[in-house]
């Protein structure tokens, strides 16, 4: 078996078994390729089926003094995947990773900014362009829903279940979830597709997509990122803020205000409630409050 053929085979199982994003599958098979460009460097010639334990502790050693240990220990996951996978079909007894521990890492703690910085963050927002009313909206989404910047990417029209309260999002691994929608988030979403995208040139595969760019086709992830750091630079804002920054303080702010964590659980779409417990580590206040109210020894 050869390499190639092994990736190939990976990916389609990872799209058609696994039913994953397409972001998620390249992030898999890059995984797999630097091991591959490894392998070629060294001059080793090994089959996926033949690799051992110790090709691979050297490979692992190798990028260790290019990646941190964040890094590190999700290459090493990948391709655990990938060795699961060739036993999982037979093509292997074993997984050479196995025995290969990944590096400690700590709990990273999401990056948050407060209300007053979202407000800024929109207001500087230039109406006056017709892009304007647009990056409003894809603000407002993203805080107001807690969106992953692929959900919004992917937000279509029909997903709009204003008279209900709720949008259809479509998540990791093509699962579906009904989120909340404040009215508030659904006036500014209103008059971006009433008053603005109504007006433009919109190609027909794009026609129920909800967010476009000038060319009437879907934005991408990239300029969704550009729009938000081009807005913290004009706002003076000097944290690192993307796409994900609305996520996390979306559910932050909500467990703030006293949110249950269940609830958070199921509007961002975790599936595991541990995933959701990090923003409980977040706000040390919210935290000091919980215990004032409710421990008897208060």
């Amino acid at each position: 078996m050869k390499w190639a053929s092994a990736l190939q085979d990976y990916c389609n199982y990872l799209r058609i078994e696994r039913g994953l994003s397409d972001n998620s599958i390249t992030n898999y098979r890059l995984d797999v390729v630097k091991l591959i460009n490894f392998l070629s460097v060294k001059n080793i010639e090994v089959s996926p089926i033949q690799i051992s334990e110790e090709i691979l502790q050297q490979f692992i050693y190798e990028i260790a003094g290019d990646v941190n240990a964040r890094s590190q220990s999700r290459i090493i996951s990948g391709l655990r995947g990938f060795f699961n996978y060739l036993v999982f079909e037979d093509y292997r007894k074993d997984n050479p990773l196995d025995l290969i521990e990944s590096p400690k890492i700590g709990r990273k703690l999401p990056d948050t900014i407060s209300t007053e910085e979202i407000d800024l963050l929109i207001a500087t927002i230039d109406l006056s362009k017709a892009e304007g009313e647009r990056n409003r909206a894809i603000l407002e989404t993203l805080y107001g829903c807690g969106l992953r910047v692929s959900e919004l990417t992917e937000l279509k029209i029909s997903d709009l279940f204003f008279k209900e309260g709720f949008i259809k999002v479509t998540g990791k691994g093509n699962k579906q979830r009904f989120v909340p929608v404040s009215e508030y988030t659904q006036k500014y979403i209103n008059i971006y597709k009433d008053e603005v995208r109504i007006h433009q040139k919109i190609n027909k595969d794009a026609s129920d997509t909800l967010f476009l760019n000038r060319r009437g086709n879907p934005l991408t992830r990239a300029m969704i990122f550009t729009i938000i750091k081009r807005l913290a630079e004009k706002a003076g804002i000097q944290k690192k803020i993307s796409p994900h920054t609305f996520r996390h303080s979306f559910a932050t702010h909500l467990l703030e205000n006293g949110a249950d964590l269940r609830a958070i659980q199921q509007m961002l779409g975790h599936e595991s409630i541990t995933t959701t417990e990090v923003y409980m580590h977040v706000d040390r206040k919210h935290l000091r409050e919980v215990m004032e109210q409710f421990h008897p020894r208060r």
